[in-house]
């Protein structure tokens, strides 16, 4: 489904994410508008404290409105109904007055006084204009006209949608018909605005666009009764009369043979004939226009900081090296003299591979349930959500990551959702699956986000507010912790901890690499496998994904890194009061924020305990 422009609350990776970034100078995060180190300290003269805190409260629940109308997709996930029977609307008009509507935003934020707001209202504030003027700055570079790669895009992720939709009431089944039906008009937006992005210079690779094809005629392809978008109609409830059930089922199979399928058709018939074959030939950004200032804008969204790509590039290859030594060490520990021997040896130990894709899922379960109990030691606040570990979507297999995590709506109906790919199984190996679990469910990105929109007294948007480094950093975090609770008792799996941290260290060099110092595809994947015994599944996997989604990748190490230098700086400043569930709170207890912001909130908790 189409990224939301305003509340940006997944960790998908959409490729309308980039019209959101901010540009790097003008927004540099140190003085970026709205953090708290800028709030106003002067009281406005005309207006009472009240006052401007009802206004506040007025603009904040008016944004968010404009995001629930303007994002039905969205406004599904979380429970609300009300948009049920829309789609977005893709079209460049659509996203031009979304800026317009973030530059008014700006302007009435700009015009509130905070001096004197409660703490947590003047983060409000600070961190709804700083989203809005992210957006405002994001217009220049254009990024909802590259609307699809074969990680996301509405081709693939109204399919995925569906899994996610209520299916509880006649009307939600109506709701879900009419979706289906005006499915066309969507997908051909998406087609308006590739064929313009085209005109502008604005196109993906083209290495990565016949993957785009495949996957629309793979989620068509199927017989009526088994398409994706079928899939409601087994679990359409009891309760309903056999009347309803008879139309709803007729229905539906109607609307995808009539306009699902046939749109579909289309999409990949303009994907091969016209788009693909005019897909660019250098894979990094820079080939782009504005391609220099369009990844340093990238870069400063997704990090939250002033990093520089050489700055970055740097630090990665200082983590690569220091991970490299202590997987060596591990390595020579099992009786490898080095890491291509211990991967030789590993691909034919048929103990570290799976004999189904049920062993895959009951690995997972496995690990989730063993953590589940350690959290009270960590944490002194935990999520009510429930989790479930469920297979991806076989359409979906060839390029989605090993696993992937969708939050749960915020009323507990629905549970948060871990996403495992357990296609091509017998080539997968078990040791990484431990550290993944980790990252993707608890204490990682299930207990971040379920905690961050269960906080009682935060306006929505905070609740679902989503900052890349800062939710990609706590679940790198996160599988650290199992290292704290005594788990990583197989060496192996200690080895897959340590080599799935190892990717993330390689993905700072590598996405710098192509995207600022005009790295070919190549280079990359001969790095991974000169530092790295990752399946050679996951080096060309994770490589196209670098490509398709600049600067995301940079996400997960240097927020991580900011956490454990949080962490420690605490450590230093308290000594023996230093309480590590209480900094785990303090550190969960705002929601997602911008490192930066992240910061100041924990210098303020230390002062707190001082």
């Amino acid at each position: 489904m189409p990224m939301p422009r305003d509340a940006a609350a997944f960790v998908v990776l959409f490729a309308l994410a980039a019209c959101h970034d901010p540009a790097p100078g003008a927004l540099s995060p140190a003085s970026a508008p709205g953090t708290l180190a800028g709030a106003s300290s002067s009281p406005a003269s005309a207006a009472t404290l009240e006052a401007r805190r009802r206004e506040l409260r007025a603009v904040i629940a008016d944004q968010w409105e404009y995001a629930m109308r303007t994002q039905p997709e969205y406004a599904t996930l979380l429970g609300d109904k009300r948009y049920n029977d829309r789609w977005s609307d893709p079209s460049d008009k659509a996203a031009r007055a979304d800026i317009e509507a973030s530059r008014r935003y700006v302007a009435r934020l700009e015009a509130i006084d905070t001096a004197g707001f409660p703490e947590q209202e003047r983060l409000d504030h600070a961190l709804l204009l700083r989203q809005q003027k992210l957006t405002v700055a994001g217009e220049r570079f254009e990024g909802w006209l590259m609307p699809v790669n074969q990680f996301g895009g509405p081709h693939i992720d109204v399919a995925s949608f569906v899994t996610q939709i209520p299916f509880d009431t006649v009307k939600d089944y109506d709701d879900y018909l009419t979706r289906l039906r005006t499915l066309p008009a969507l997908l051909d937006g998406v087609v308006d605005d590739m064929r313009l992005g085209l005109k502008r210079g604005l196109v993906p690779p083209r290495i990565l666009l016949g993957k785009v094809a495949k996957e629309a005629e793979d989620i068509a392809a199927p017989a009526l009764e088994e398409s994706p978008f079928a899939a409601p109609l087994k679990q359409i409830p009891k309760a309903f009369s056999e009347a309803d059930r008879a139309r709803i089922r007729a229905a539906c199979l109607a609307a995808i043979q009539q306009q699902v399928n046939p749109a579909y058709a289309r999409f990949v018939a303009y994907v091969r004939a016209e788009y693909e074959p005019h897909g660019r030939q250098d894979p990094g950004e820079w080939a782009l226009p504005l391609g220099q200032e369009r990844y340093a804008f990238d870069v400063a969204a997704t990090t939250s900081t002033r990093m520089t790509p050489d700055e970055i590039h740097a630090l990665g290859l200082k983590e690569v090296a220091r991970i490299e030594a202590e997987m060596l060490r591990v390595a020579k520990t099992l009786g490898h003299a080095d890491l291509p021997a211990f991967a030789a040896a590993a691909a034919k130990n048929h103990d570290l591979h799976f004999a189904s894709r049920a062993a895959i899922l009951a690995l997972y379960r496995t690990y989730t349930d063993g953590m589940v109990a350690k959290l009270p030691s960590l944490f002194g606040r935990l999520p009510r959500a429930k989790i479930e570990i469920l297979p991806v979507e076989e359409y979906r297999e060839k390029d989605a990551a090993g696993a992937e995590y969708g939050t749960g709506t915020p009323d507990g109906s629905r549970p948060g959702q871990v996403k495992v790919n357990t296609g091509d199984f017998a080539s997968r190996t078990t040791l990484t699956v431990e550290t993944t679990a980790y990252h993707e469910g608890v204490p990682g990105h299930h207990l971040q986000q379920s905690i961050a929109q269960e906080i009682e007294g935060l306006p929505p948007f905070r609740q679902h507010y989503s900052v890349t480094a800062y939710v990609e950093g706590w679940a790198l975090y996160a599988e650290r912790l199992g290292e704290e609770v005594g788990f990583y008792k197989d060496p192996y799996s200690y080895y897959g901890h340590l080599q799935d941290e190892m990717l993330r260290a390689i993905r700072l060099v590598v996405d710098t690499g192509l995207h600022a110092k005009r790295w070919t595809r190549q280079q990359v994947v001969d790095f991974f496998h000169a530092h790295s015994t990752s399946d050679e599944i996951e080096v060309q996997s994770e490589t196209d994904r670098y490509i398709a989604i600049p600067s995301q990748a940079l996400a997960y190490k240097i927020g991580q890194l900011k956490i454990l230098e949080l962490r420690e700086k605490a450590r230093r400043a308290l000594g023996d009061r230093f309480d590590l569930r209480a900094f785990h709170d303090a550190v969960l207890g705002s929601g997602a924020l911008p490192l930066d912001v992240l910061e100041q909130q924990v210098d303020g908790w230390i002062a707190s305990r001082k």
